[in-house]
């Protein structure tokens, strides 16, 4: 949990009455390990970020700057609060689930407000707090259902103890992780995966103070129970955001499992070399090799258009549009294609709707024959150019943005192959 107020150094008692003394004190072992090997991420915790950050994200959302009078000291940091924003954004999700109430739903709150409504249910273990968020809430104009779930549940396989919540909607489409503590137990927060069974295909989770070492572990463990959600670790705020999303085609991710590990492995020296022999390397865009490409929701939306262009392609009542006028669609888009490289074939070129607005879809038939698609869209995260590597449907992609704009290669070709069309276009 986290307040509109200052708040001080240790966080509130949590403790349960009539808990087995061994299981303290295996908590408290515990806590003294962590404590031990995290401090310095805990005393990262205590910086909510910088002031200008907070306000263009007040300003962003048509909050008063003082509407978050303080971060930092244990808060969500302004990080984390920026993520939980561009995904609903993005995503404009009908049900969200918070898990410790403060900072983090008014600004939740506020973000479905501006983006289509959608339900806001919140989960805090002290009564007392839930009183006082629910009042700050209506304060700036907001209703949510804040409930009080204290500290007495506990979830199999997970240590330490878990919010007794009621009941919850059989479809999720975003869960929002910022308790309980540390303090409870450094691996509690792996307890809310409870609640991964009602994600919804394409829901997203997302855990703060993921870089945090326990939190780490709950991820590595999350990866290999749950592969048909792809998590990565962002480390643009103070404490660092795990952002987690489910496949949509119900497809494995193949960076999110043992295979995929395997795979990563073989592709890394294979892949390299088609970065070194296409001069990616050498422009400078490239730093280690890429692993999956975090863009889940555009790399998705590529590889559907490749499907639907080859199946457009097979039919005859459907008429192609072989003419690639780019001056055309950056008038119309602001998507500005890359000239085709020689040697490559144009066989269809669509504009394709997403929820961030319109993309391009171009059928290709590269130089070896193979038949591939470029699809151009709004990028969703930065990758500062870097390629970056997905499958879908046994289809490899390779991902890359230049300025605002993010381009997908997608093809039934080896990943190094891949990477190395890709490299021909980008260039």
């Amino acid at each position: 949990m986290t307040s509109r107020e200052l708040t001080g150094l240790l966080s509130l008692d949590d403790s349960v009455p009539g808990r087995p003394l061994g299981q303290q004190a295996s908590d408290f072992a515990w806590r003294m390990a962590f404590g031990a090997i995290g401090w310095p991420w805990l005393l990262r915790s205590l910086w909510g970020g910088r002031k200008a950050d907070k306000r263009a994200l007040m300003d962003r959302l048509g909050l008063a700057h003082d509407a978050l009078p303080h971060l930092g000291s244990w808060k969500a940091d302004t990080g984390f609060l920026r993520h939980i924003v561009t995904q609903i954004e993005r995503l404009r999700p009908r049900i969200v689930v918070e898990l410790g109430a403060g900072a983090s739903t008014l600004v939740t709150a506020k973000a479905l407000s501006l983006n289509g409504g959608g339900r806001l249910l919140s989960f805090d273990q002290h009564e007392g707090f839930v009183d006082a968020t629910r009042h700050w809430l209506a304060e700036n104009g907001l209703t949510v259902d804040i409930r009080h779930a204290p500290l007495e549940a506990e979830v199999e396989g997970w240590p330490g103890r878990w919010y007794d919540i009621d009941a919850l909607p059989d479809q999720i489409d975003m869960i929002i992780i910022d308790g309980p503590p540390w303090s409870v137990h450094p691996l509690v927060r792996g307890a809310a995966d409870s609640l991964f069974s009602r994600l919804a295909p394409g829901g997203v989770i997302l855990l703060d103070d993921a870089a945090r070492p326990g939190e780490r572990l709950v991820a590595r463990r999350w990866r290999k129970q749950w592969t048909d959600i792809d998590f990565a670790l962002e480390t643009d705020g103070t404490k660092g955001t795990l952002v987690g999303r489910r496949n949509i085609n119900g497809l494995v991710p193949l960076a999110a499992n043992d295979n995929g590990r395997t795979w990563r492995h073989a592709a890394r020296a294979a892949g390299i070399a088609a970065l070194i022999a296409t001069g990616w390397i050498a422009r400078g865009a490239m730093g280690e090799f890429p692993a999956a490409a975090q863009a889940n929701s555009f790399v998705d939306e590529a590889a559907a258009s490749h499907r639907n262009g080859l199946l457009r392609q097979a039919m005859r009542s459907q008429v192609e549009s072989p003419k690639l006028d780019r001056a055309e669609i950056a008038r119309s888009t602001g998507i500005q294609l890359p000239v085709m490289p020689s040697g490559w074939a144009v066989r269809d070129v669509q504009l394709y709707p997403t929820s961030d607005g319109p993309a391009v879809a171009v059928s290709l038939t590269a130089p070896g024959g193979e038949p591939v698609s470029l699809f151009a869209g709004k990028a969703e995260t930065p990758a500062e150019a870097k390629p970056l590597l997905a499958t879908r449907s046994g289809e490899s992609i390779a991902y890359w943005e230049v300025g605002d704009v993010a381009f997908a290669v997608t093809g039934a070709v080896a990943p190094a192959r891949a990477l190395e069309l890709a490299a021909q276009i980008a260039s």
